[in-house]
């Protein structure tokens, strides 16, 4: 039993709300936590743009330090770059070897950028979308929404809200009552924000490996705000809430199944090397007083909130310089495949026999544009357009969130975590994912259209 977890027998002795020094602690406890869920969940509408705190606070920054910006960038592909060959990261894996190599090929391409990049990479649908549109965003938005990441798990939430949802987590998707905090925040925040929590939560001993590989895999998915731009660009914006809610469920139900099943059920459940192991208990009663009592002792072992706030920040530093320089490699390589080999093409194929089931009037061309998705999760929506049927476009709109797996940042950014998961464990997960999301999709589909 871990150091918090508190046990049925044991919730006679628990320490009451009304304990001496408890107010203090819940003040500190909601204050924080109130803060936490301001900037990751509540969108707020600034000069006309609807979105969360944290998205109009990158914007202010990349406002206010715009000629900086593209230096920071690269600074960080610079860092991420040499720092496997300094730590020696690099010889502990094949994969690793081979990531590392290619982040090279991505510094070089940085370079480019900053530079003078050649014709094939100047192309707006390839450097420029990976440079300004990815590179950009998650090298911001990492580091600096890491600075608050402490509050939704440093300061007694994810205990809290933890203990009234394991009944719930756990039976269906296997993992902690704690991880619905970190499903969430990925759904209407951002992936790269939620790798980053779950491999905090998952070095500190709060998830196994294959309760962090779950989480990274079937919940890290795209945020609400990406969601608007592919309604849009498919023209299903008078569908929105069927289309968020769907996408929603969709996602969820498919993660319940991908849990059960290889490669995520052979993933061994134990805890990262060297960490204390924090499981959480069954709780059948006294949940209220349990719930505080759990997250009274994590507000105890916090440094404090200013030390909180750099420990996060520097993790979040490290994490951005470990997934760029992969964005701009891996992403790379995708995006030329995708424009200048017919490999997406013959990928498309796995997917028609379950698109003509699912009544897709052109099931060929959906399949091009699902496994465009691989490669980055806006490229289906770009492949069906705004001409193209709506049944089609609302179910390729659903795959692309529920897919959650693509090239470009996403496979980048859960290599460049300490979740045991394989390069290859991640192309079975997408393909798994993907026809569970058309074959769920399509009945729901039919009966909105």
């Amino acid at each position: 039993m871990s150091e918090h977890a508190i046990s049925e027998e044991q919730t006679a002795a628990l320490v009451p709300v009304s304990a001496p020094g408890a107010g203090k602690d819940v003040l500190k406890l909601i204050l924080c936590s109130v803060l936490g869920i301001f900037m990751f969940f509540i969108p707020i509408t600034i000069g006309g743009k609807s979105t969360i705190p944290l998205d109009h606070l990158v914007s202010w920054v990349k406002l206010a330090i715009g000629p900086v910006v593209p230096w920071l960038m690269l600074a960080l592909v610079l860092l991420g770059t040499l720092r496997p060959f300094i730590t020696g990261r690099w010889k502990k894996s094949l994969t690793q070897k081979i990531f590392s190599v290619l982040n090279i090929v991505g510094l070089i391409a940085a370079v480019l950028m900053m530079t003078s990049p050649p014709a094939w990479l100047a192309d707006k649908s390839i450097g420029p979308f990976l440079w300004n549109t990815l590179v950009t965003s998650v090298g911001l938005i990492v580091p600096i929404g890491a600075i608050f990441l402490g509050f939704l798990i440093g300061f007694g939430l994810m205990e809290f809200v933890g203990i009234f949802v394991r009944p719930i987590m756990y039976p269906i998707w296997k993992t902690p009552g704690r991880s619905a905090v970190d499903a969430v925040a990925s759904f209407v925040g951002s992936y790269s924000l939620g790798l980053l929590l779950t491999n905090r939560v998952y070095k500190q001993g709060g998830y196994t490996a294959k309760e962090a590989a779950i989480i990274a895999t079937g919940f890290s998915t795209v945020s609400v705000t990406f969601m608007v731009i592919v309604a849009n660009t498919l023209k299903i914006m008078d569908l929105w809430l069927q289309y968020f809610f769907t996408a929603f469920f969709v996602t969820f139900v498919v993660t319940a199944i991908c849990v059960r099943i290889p490669p995520l059920s052979t993933i061994p459940d134990t805890h990262f090397p060297g960490s204390t192991p924090n499981p959480e208990q069954p709780i059948t009663r006294h949940k209220m007083q349990v719930a505080w009592e759990q997250a009274r002792g994590t507000l105890h072992a916090n440094p404090g909130i200013v030390q909180t706030m750099w420990l996060n920040f520097k993790d979040g530093v490290i994490m951005a310089s470990a997934i760029l320089p992969s964005i701009m490699s891996v992403g790379l390589l995708g995006l030329l495949a995708a424009k200048y080999t017919p490999i997406f093409d013959w990928m498309g194929w796995i997917f028609v026999p379950f698109n003509k089931l699912a009544g897709m009037p052109d099931p060929l061309l959906g399949g091009k544009a699902i496994s465009l998705g691989l490669v980055e999760m806006f490229l289906p929506a770009t492949e069906i357009g705004p001409e193209g049927d709506t049944l089609t476009a609302f179910i390729i709109a659903v795959v692309a969130v529920s897919g959650i797996i693509f090239l470009s940042a996403m496979v980048p950014s859960i290599m460049a975590t300490d979740i045991p998961v394989k390069f290859w464990h991640l192309l079975v997960i997408w393909v798994e994912r993907v026809i569970l999301s058309i074959l769920i999709t399509a009945p729901i589909a039919h009966l909105i259209i």
